[in-house]
């Protein structure tokens, strides 16, 4: 096992010690937003295997947090309640085109991931993509993802972070910094010790591309603890 994983997320990614703040976050969106949208084929291109693997199943009401663009609201099965929120109202501009193209029920609300404001126990499904990487605080956005969803229901993540190939984690280990100051963006993250911070029961989990790509099926129960 190479040694960069037995580091702390605080010594491996220096970026999180220096969060943005929402109105930063909320900035760099509205100067990326148009962008992120034309280049949703790329997501696609990259994610899509992944979102639709572990979206394309979920059921009943269905939280979908940091939603962005809407890039995964194509992997959704059409039958569900969709309620997309974002900090961001030019990401949810582009996310409301989105969602007139498909014929899925749904809101969107501007909200932020880290103080969610709905009541316990609301959706039957919670997901997010490549989003923990952006969040000032990804463990309370995480509980708040668990406290707002049902027992016996689901969080499904698609997440990206530090890869295990070394030369790919060294040079996203350069460029952590320059990248995050330009796009908000904590590349060289790693989800397991985020969602293990934040003290989530992981039903399954699975790394790919490269090791970048790490998505994980959650269980609510215990998420408070």
């Amino acid at each position: 096992m190479s040694s960069h994983r037995h580091r702390s997320r605080t010594e491996t990614d220096p970026a999180s010690n220096r969060p943005m703040s929402i109105s930063e976050i909320k900035e760099s969106y509205a100067k990326y937003a148009d962008w992120i949208h034309r280049f949703d084929w790329l997501a696609r291109l990259v994610t899509g295997r992944y979102r639709r693997t572990q979206f394309g199943d979920v059921d009943g009401k269905v939280l979908d947090v940091a939603c962005g663009t809407g890039t995964n609201f194509r992997y959704l099965p059409e039958t569900v309640e969709l309620v997309g929120i974002d900090i961001s109202p030019e990401m949810l501009t582009r996310a409301e085109d989105r969602l007139a193209e498909l014929s899925i029920d749904g809101t969107l609300l501007q909200m932020d991931a880290q103080d969610l404001d709905f009541a316990d126990d609301s959706f039957d499904a919670v997901i997010s993509s490549l989003s923990t990487c952006t969040f000032p605080d990804p463990v309370t956005a995480l509980r708040e993802m668990s406290r707002v969803c049902k027992p016996g229901g689901t969080i499904r993540l698609v997440e990206h972070g530090r890869s295990d190939v070394g030369l790919i984690a060294s040079y996203q280990e350069w460029r952590t910094d320059a990248h995050y100051s330009q796009t908000g963006c904590r590349w060289d993250q790693i989800p397991r010790d985020i969602v293990a911070e934040a003290g989530l029961t992981v039903q399954d989990t699975t790394t790919g591309l490269l090791g970048t790509i790490t998505t994980f099926e959650i269980s609510p129960d215990g998420g408070d603890e």
